[in-house]
């Protein structure tokens, strides 16, 4: 499992300003997924090897400038409980607030590696002004200017400290299915549902509190673990920002997975949010089955299912080769069929293409539609192979990497789709120098 670092602190003190600065460094280089919302809020970041997810709280508040001070404690009291690894953003030009204080007190509580983050510093002569965060209690205070990202490497250094390494024991190759979306449409009951059929073994994994519970069961005869995020200790009343408080749920499921089902309400189609968890899932390369729960509920027309199914897709774009079932966990509709299309995923997202058989295909192709020249220079491809990767990856070997435009990137997606299957699997392509 990745480590979650949150990022947070009251308003305007540079937290989104600084999971730019953690976030874009990585996607600058390595995000190849073109279309993939650029989510302000979740990022994915690495230092020296070591990867991590990124989560900016400031995001997630609503009403930033007026913010009432329940909300942020919320968000801090929800990021303690659910990161692995706390940044605590203060600003040297405002020396500590109330709110400051209040914050700090929370921490010192935590079980948590919390690291103190004094921003703004961004001439030598305002190091002096860090002194007085010493006074919170929080141990060293890390001098940055996430604008120029002066510090941040030391903080990075000290950041990556604080991880649980991970444990060396290998798992079991067991598809780890994970069920997210949005509170309320019907994970639990889908996992109830599951279990009360032809349950021959269940041992839940052992795994800390926060983690999603895990049960390896036998359904229909496929061997499975399954990652139950609507079954994390039931909050009495979860009214925090239900959002940040679903998204931080699934982060960790999806993480843990290789395929996701992303259950949506029938009769609320796909929201924002629900594809804002779909940009989790394809920035961490997983695959993922769309569930519509509840269709047991709908009034029917003739192609009620092909017209949603199409608004479903239409809103996913650019990712839009990903299976859609419909089904009512109450009735019981289709539930073998949602396991069997998990299934499918999964098989393909571990399929290996030989690179003889991705040339002898694909470069004719690419002969037939060239990339687009630039600057009346002609790009060629001359070879193309598959990363040896969790995620389907491959290479393209040319003589001007850096002029591929997106448009051809789906172009060559597209083709890759069309001769192998891949549906509900993140591709990602790489353009090397020849």
């Amino acid at each position: 499992m990745g480590n979650i670092v949150a990022i947070v602190g009251r308003p305007n003190v540079g937290k989104s300003t600084l999971f730019n600065r953690l976030v874009e460094r990585r996607d600058a280089i390595t995000d190849p997924t073109a279309g993939t919302t650029r989510d302000r809020h979740y990022g994915k970041s690495e230092w020296n090897g070591i990867l991590y997810s990124v989560i900016d709280t400031g995001g997630y508040v609503s009403g930033s400038d007026d913010v009432f001070e329940a909300e942020i404690r919320k968000q801090v009291k929800l990021a303690i409980e659910e990161a692995d690894s706390v940044l605590f953003l203060v600003d040297v030009h405002g020396g500590i607030t109330a709110m400051d204080e209040s914050i700090a007190q929370m921490l010192r509580k935590a079980k948590k590696p919390v690291l103190l983050v004094a921003n703004k510093v961004d001439t030598n002569d305002k190091q002096y002004l860090t002194a007085e965060f010493y006074s919170l209690g929080l141990g060293e205070v890390h001098a940055i200017s996430a604008a120029s990202g002066a510090g941040t490497g030391d903080l990075l250094d000290e950041l990556v400290k604080t991880f649980a390494k991970p444990s060396e024991e290998p798992e079991a190759e067991i598809p780890r299915i994970a069920i997210v979306g949005r509170p309320n449409v019907g994970k639990s009951s889908l996992v109830n549902a599951l279990m009360g059929k032809e349950q021959s073994i269940v041992t839940p994994v052992a795994g800390t509190t926060r983690d999603p519970i895990n049960t390896r069961w036998n359904v229909f005869g496929h061997d499975v673990l399954l990652l139950d995020t609507a079954g994390i200790r039931k909050k009495a009343k979860v009214d925090e920002d239900i959002e940040f408080y679903s998204v931080m749920r699934s982060i960790r499921a999806i993480e843990g997975s290789d395929v996701c089902l992303l259950m949506l309400d029938a009769r609320e189609s796909i929201e924002q949010q629900d594809l804002h968890i779909l940009s989790i899932i394809q920035k961490n390369g997983k695959g993922v089955v769309v569930v519509v729960n509840k269709w047991d509920l709908i009034e029917k027309e003739t192609n009620t299912m092909k017209a949603f199914e199409a608004e479903v897709k239409h809103r996913m774009e650019p990712f839009t080769d990903v299976p859609v079932v419909f089904t009512s966990v109450t009735e019981k509709q289709r539930l073998l069929k949602v396991i069997e299309m998990a299934m499918q995923v999964y098989e393909d997202r571990r399929r290996r293409i030989s690179t003889r058989k991705l040339n002898d295909i694909l470069l004719p192709e690419i002969e037939r539609q060239q990339p687009p020249m630039y600057k009346s220079k002609q790009v060629s491809i001359k070879f193309i192979q598959q990363v040896p990767v969790h995620v389907p990856t491959f290479a393209f070997y040319c003589n001007l990497p850096q002029y591929i435009k997106p448009s051809y990137e789906r172009f060559l997606e597209n083709r890759l789709r069309e001769h192998w299957r891949f549906t509900g699997v993140p591709i990602r392509l790489f353009f090397r120098k020849k």
